[in-house]
């Protein structure tokens, strides 16, 4: 059996943010695949992880704005309308239009076009990673150009797109992954080929997140010169939920010494500090923006605790399982989260880290003290929380699960 050549449409490439995207493709490159990369938009992250040196697909980047490459627009245009497959993807444009009346969608037309107009050599197979923008873009250029297209969802993709988008991506597509079980019930209860719907854990590149046999000191917050370390790696947005864990330390005793170490950026790292100034513990708090992952390594090691108070923002957007909860776990750095999508599915409260509900202060300062003030319990519960990543979220397991989809795909055509 021949392997197909697939063309891979992503977002944003590459991201500091999507490394479990980076690190999917470069397993789909070491098994054999043959892909080539299309960006809707081109980087902004100041720094660039290691990862991304190592995939050799070629990168096409598509007119993120179609007014600022108007040419390109244009002859992407002339050159599709003479194809059999213009006119139904623009009667499936027009569909999506009239539910749909924005300048986004006729960007993802116009950014089709462009695509199937600039089609890569010998490109057989679409797959877009997301399944909100990019999976338009790859389904109205799969209907120009008459070829198949698959789609991996994630989590804000998933819950912030209208159902009806959903159902008719999903009835098109030749077969769609998610990565959280919540994900994985949503989009099988919207497909009418419920079998076409497959649950991936993105799991973890564990010879990047080697096992860790040092030892944490046993500190308990007793002592002022020597405070417990909890750490926080994600973006600075409403999902992630920093204004509700910095309200929870406020609620911490006083007696408790502790210190926070915040890693990434967002928009919203203006008002958090002004917030943490607010409640009185900004002298507690280091905010040290984004770091690559050879330094967020270290600093997992060096904590004691690591926290992330997931929530479901007012437009639905929600994170999935997040990578950073697997990494902190492979690392024996006991966790507390909140009972938000597929968190549930690597934690278990009280057996291998600590799960609260979402938008409660009150419970995750429980939690938080209650690990503050345990280290025989932190180094039990994240040696728990290691055994199940290394049993049940290895990266290589979904690289296999994926290469079969495609392959059985090949195999029937």
């Amino acid at each position: 059996m021949r392997p197909r050549k697939v063309i891979v449409v992503l977002k944003g490439y590459p991201r500091l943010s999507e490394t479990f995207i980076a690190q999917e493709l470069l397993g789909l490159e070491k098994a054999g695949f043959d892909l080539t990369l299309v960006s809707l938009r081109r980087p902004t992250d100041a720094k660039r992880h290691p990862i991304h040196d190592e995939i050799r697909a070629p990168v096409m980047y598509l007119p993120e704005y179609l007014h600022e490459e108007p040419l390109r627009v244009l002859k992407g245009l002339i050159n599709c309308w003479r194809k059999p497959g213009f006119k139904p993807a623009f009667f499936a444009f027009l569909g999506d239009f009239r539910r749909d009346i924005s300048r986004n969608r006729i960007r993802r037309f116009g950014q089709a076009l462009v695509l199937a107009a600039e089609w890569p050599d010998g490109g057989e197979w679409l797959h877009a990673h997301f399944i909100h923008t990019p999976a338009s873009v790859t389904a109205y250029a799969s209907i120009i150009n008459r070829v198949p297209w698959t789609c991996s969802a994630h989590a804000k993709d998933i819950w912030t797109s209208p159902a009806w988008e959903l159902e008719g991506k999903l009835a098109n597509t030749r077969w769609a992954v998610t990565c959280t079980h919540t994900g994985f019930d949503y989009l099988r209860s919207l497909s009418p080929h419920e079998e076409r719907v497959h649950l991936s854990y993105h799991g973890l590149d564990l010879s990047r997140f080697d096992h860790f046999a040092g030892e944490r000191l046993p500190l308990d917050g007793s002592d002022a010169d020597r405070p417990v370390n909890i750490l926080s790696v994600g973006r600075a947005v409403t999902k992630k939920g920093y204004d509700v864990l910095l309200r929870a330390f406020a609620l911490l005793p006083k007696d408790l010494h502790w210190r926070f170490e915040h890693i990434g950026a967002g928009e919203q790292q203006k008002s958090l500090k002004i917030l943490a100034t607010e409640l009185g513990i900004s002298r507690h708090i280091e905010w040290r923006g984004a770091l690559a992952q050879k330094e967020v390594l270290e600093r997992y090691r060096n904590s004691d605790i690591f926290t992330l108070a997931c929530r479901i923002a007012p437009d639905g957007d929600r994170d999935g399982l997040p990578n950073v909860l697997v990494e902190a776990s492979s690392q024996r750095l006991v966790c507390v989260s909140t009972d938000v999508s597929g968190v549930p599915e690597l934690l278990s409260d009280g057996e291998n880290g600590f799960v609260v509900p979402s938008e409660n202060p009150q419970a995750l300062a429980k939690a938080l003290e209650k690990a503050i003030r345990n280290p025989d319990l932190r180094r039990t519960l994240g040696d728990a929380a290691e055994a199940k990543v290394r049993s049940e979220f290895d990266h290589n397991v979904s690289i296999r699960q994926l290469k079969t989809l495609f392959e059985n795909e090949w195999k029937a055509a």
